[in-house]
């Protein structure tokens, strides 16, 4: 189900400095006495520092969305997929993730730096001075990095299995992370190894950590696993019926949450691990969003996103149309209650939606972003911003567009006219800064012209284009400035009605468009 298949690729330019795992680990806790260096912080204090926002993967903001619509703010391109990666935010705005790489990129999209071009499927966590951990599918290397604020190397720990499990920071500065071993790692602040226990089978799950400081973490072979810090021992376990894929969350009372590939999301009693309930929710491959009043929401793969109130009754769900369903997104919910997730579409349609919903499960808006699924789960930042990666190779920003960004270009030419013919349109957009400018034009019928440019603000772009079939197109353009400033839409709505030019046909197709129950031999012969 997830991607231990992708082939990994050489890391270009990798330090030899590197902490490699010891030989002969047995199947249970081990541990080793390696000094640790010392650390008073863990996780850094920012908008969005890790997957699902904090260590007990909540998934809430403390920041408002209201402006946020539907309209891409911008879109940086990858040089891969942006799979499993979810972005994360430092205190200065600067963006992170992963797909063939780790890449850190300005609140502007544009890039600040990549490191290396290792697989990368897991969220970066970053730490209180900006150390960013990833974990990688990387071959013989594949492992747990660490990467300084500045895009250079610090240390990596070698796993020597894929780690597909997004890294958690401790309090004390501890990195918690699973790998496909089964193994659930905790790493000293220098990389080095603190303990490590295995599970039954794979982990795909990212840890989440209790106010105690107990660990919590789910694996394949059914169970979510409490882990004792200090010397990796197991306090409890609890055995759902199948694959324990997404990641635990923990409720404001200290209570765990799990869902489970046997269709039942659980709540656990944090001291000895038993049930408190399960609900029958269908699938869940991602950690539920838990908000300030306990509720809990989360989408699953039988097309359907849904909330549950904390006695585990289900407050509603919303139905997800076309869409196949949820696969790991995460929920992130803002400050004024909207609920952001990413959707997997049938494979037969293509396709991947960012939603935005209500509190009430009502929707307010979506936006198709990806070719096949959206993985990735949204980050908000302090401006209201959203983020989140796409399968097509993008990292989306969606939120308030900048004041100097280039206004939305007039758009003139033809709006009636013959199919086949064609016609000439200009754009014209200004930039509040005068900077050189780019055009996107969308022709309304599945063709777009790329990014045209650069032009001098103010100056007009001139294309042409024609229609091939008859119909009613709306014309769409934007414009990009040097600063990756992108602007609002301008639209422009054409009619190409005809095929042909004969005035005694032009008005009888007027007279059958005025009366349209008469002759209706004639008008199917003309149709």
């Amino acid at each position: 189900m997830n991607s231990g298949r992708i082939v990994c690729a050489v890391l270009a330019g990798l330090c030899v400095a590197s902490v490699f795992m010891p030989s002969g680990v047995p199947s249970e806790s081990t541990t080793r006495s390696t000094s640790p260096m010392t650390s008073l912080r863990g996780l850094m204090n920012s908008s969005w520092p890790m997957l699902a926002h904090d260590i007990s993967h909540s998934g809430r903001s403390n920041y408002s969305t209201i402006n946020t619509t539907n309209i891409i703010k911008w879109k940086f391109p990858t040089s891969g997929t942006v799979w499993g990666s979810s972005p994360v935010i430092d205190n200065s705005g600067i963006i992170y993730f992963a797909d063939e790489g780790l890449y850190a990129v300005y609140p502007n999209g544009t890039l600040k730096w990549k490191y290396g071009s290792f697989n990368c499927e897991t969220t970066p966590a970053i730490n209180w001075d900006g150390t960013i951990y990833v974990g990688t599918s990387h071959g013989s290397a594949n492992g747990i990095y660490a990467i300084n604020s500045n895009g250079t190397f610090k240390w990596r720990y070698i796993t020597g299995n894929n780690v597909e499990s997004s890294p958690v920071i401790g309090t004390d500065g501890t990195i918690y992370c699973g790998d496909s071993n089964g193994y659930i790692n905790a790493l000293y602040p220098n990389g080095t190894l603190k303990w490590r226990y295995r599970t039954g089978l794979d982990i795909y799950s990212s840890p989440a950590i209790g106010t105690d400081g107990i660990v919590y973490c789910g694996s394949h072979d059914h169970k979510l696993y409490a882990i004792n810090p200090n010397n990796g021992t197991v306090k409890w376990n609890f055995n759902t019926g199948n694959w324990v894929h997404g990641s635990p969350t923990i409720g404001i009372e200290g209570t765990v949450y799990i869902g489970s590939d046997d269709g039942f999301l659980y709540a656990l009693n944090p001291e000895n691990g038993s049930m408190i309930w399960k609900t029958n929710v269908g699938s869940m491959l991602a950690a539920p969003a838990l908000d300030e009043d306990g509720t809990l929401y989360f989408g699953v793969w039988e097309s359907a996103f849904k909330a549950v109130y904390p006695n585990g009754t289900i407050k509603w769900s919303f139905n997800l149309g076309n869409q196949n369903g949820v696969w790991g997104s995460s929920a992130a919910i803002s400050a004024d209650g909207s609920i952001y997730f990413g959707t997997f579409l049938n494979e037969g349609t293509g396709g991947g939606d960012i939603i935005a919903l209500n509190l009430s499960g009502t929707e307010k808006w979506r936006s198709r972003i990806g070719s096949s699924f959206i993985w990735s789960s949204p980050a908000i930042a302090k401006d209201g911003t959203v983020y989140i990666g796409a399968d097509n190779g993008y990292l989306c920003a969606f939120g308030p567009l900048d004041p100097n960004a280039p206004t939305a270009p007039t758009i003139t030419g033809e709006i009636n006219g013959k199919i086949k013919k064609t016609y000439t349109y200009t754009f014209t957009s200004t930039s509040p800064l005068d900077h050189n400018i780019f055009y996107f034009v969308d022709w309304g019928d599945g063709t777009t012209s790329s990014w045209v440019g650069p032009y001098n603000s103010g100056v007009t772009l001139t294309l042409n284009h024609s229609w091939t079939n008859k119909g009613t197109y709306i014309i769409k353009a934007r414009a990009n400035d040097t600063d990756n400033l992108l602007g609002p839409w301008g639209t422009l709505s054409v009619t190409m009605p005809f095929s042909y030019d004969n005035p005694a046909m032009n008005i009888l197709e007027r007279i059958l468009e005025r009366f349209p129950h008469i002759f209706p031999i004639l008008r199917h012969i003309l149709n």
